[in-house]
């Protein structure tokens, strides 16, 4: 089964192409304009074990917001697409990733109603020149078009950027766990008969 994706967005604001292997092995090209972005989205991609290409041209000059937040939403659509009826998928995963100090726990359940928690204080409002809000905006979004259920929660921190990278690689690690496909799961894991 091809469980890979294609999804383009053009805005007055960002023009978005993202390719999506949900089958992969890490492989990633990622070019957002944004390098702690690009950074972040290499971690996820590589810890998910998804093959990823990201190439996103946006607004930078005057922030990265919609830069990032588009890409959440391109993203998002690239796993629902590519998921497909979701038959034999896991579901449910969750993992906890330590960073140094730092312990981020994530959660999800591909559950067709998107959706994100997040609890992630960061200590201070740049890494570099990314502003740090913008990672809770990227899996808002990223959860709302994914459709799915999203928790992130920081349980111990004190370095922005381990804080973040250590919540980009928990979402890797947690969806590749909820969209492998389980030999046991029979059609779609829910008891609904959809998701």
């Amino acid at each position: 089964m091809d469980r890979y994706a294609e999804v383009t967005r053009k805005t007055g604001e960002t023009d978005i192409v993202v390719k999506l292997d949900l089958d992969g092995s890490g492989v990633c090209d990622i070019s957002t304009g944004v390098p702690f972005f690009d950074h972040m989205l290499n971690a996820f991609g590589r810890h998910g074990l998804f093959d990823l290409t990201v190439h996103a041209v946006g607004d930078v000059e005057v922030d990265a917001h919609h830069t990032v937040e588009d890409t959440g939403i391109v993203l998002g659509e690239a796993f629902c697409q590519a998921l497909g009826d979701k038959a034999g998928i896991t579901r449910f995963a969750d993992a906890a990733i330590a960073m140094d100090e730092t312990l981020v726990m994530a959660a999800v359940d591909i559950s067709g109603r998107g959706q994100a928690y997040c609890e992630l204080p960061v200590p201070t409002e740049r890494v570099g020149s990314f502003d740090t809000e913008l990672a809770v905006e990227f899996f808002y979004a990223f959860a709302r078009d994914a459709k799915l259920t999203l928790h992130v929660r920081e349980l111990a921190g004190g370095n922005s950027h381990h804080i973040i990278e250590a919540a980009f690689k928990a979402v890797g690690r947690t969806m590749r766990h909820a969209c492998e496909l389980d030999p046991r799961v029979q059609g779609v894991p829910s008891t609904k008969g959809s998701l």
